[in-house]
């Protein structure tokens, strides 16, 4: 790994992006002047193979979802270790994305008290679809939905295709988070 470029602020972090073209942007949730999830959508937006890993200092699942919205393909806490944060970053600059465990289970408990769809893309989804997305929401691989659903792997991989077209979005992560943004608990409404 090699550090090209540092900032502080949004305007550098876009700024400094866009000159050196980095394999991943390793960007700070919170900067000086501003949000680091709207330089992400910034970065994201120029730079469509530019990855970029959210780091921040709290487990907050809704700086979770806007950045993932905003084209983040991994979320960590700054609590990580070194040798974790370097895993971290050779995952999300292999085109994979990657949630830290605490927030993730925070994500997976709203999930968890209960669902009602109640957006238009996710009613588009067959109940197959329904049954992998959550899957894929709770980070289990191909291999591992298609051992539970007893599905081919490949068949799951074209089922995921499917369901990120639908729901318009480029990843898994983006797409577990849209399903957990657009669902609610029974008698929420």
């Amino acid at each position: 790994l090699t550090v090209v470029a540092e900032a502080g602020s949004v305007k550098e972090a876009i700024d400094q992006a866009l000159s050196t073209k980095p394999d991943v942007v390793v960007m700070d949730v919170r900067l000086a002047d501003g949000s680091g999830i709207e330089a992400t959508r910034e970065i994201r937006a120029r730079l469509e193979k530019t990855q970029v890993l959210m780091l921040t200092s709290f487990a907050d699942d809704e700086a979770l979802f806007a950045s993932i919205m905003a084209g983040a393909a991994g979320y960590v806490l700054k609590q990580i270790r070194g040798g974790e944060l370097i895993r971290a970053i050779r995952e999300v600059g292999a085109g994979r994305s990657l949630l830290d465990p605490e927030v993730t289970k925070s994500v997976l408990e709203r999930l968890r008290k209960g669902k009602t769809m109640r957006d238009e893309k996710l009613a588009r989804l067959s109940a197959q679809e329904e049954r992998i997305l959550t899957l894929v929401a709770k980070g289990h691989t191909n291999g591992q939905i298609g051992k539970e659903l007893k599905l081919a792997e490949k068949t799951v991989k074209n089922y995921v295709s499917t369901i990120l077209s639908k729901l318009e979005v480029a990843r898994r992560a983006e797409a577990a988070a849209y399903l957990a943004r657009h669902t609610t608990t029974p008698g929420s409404q």
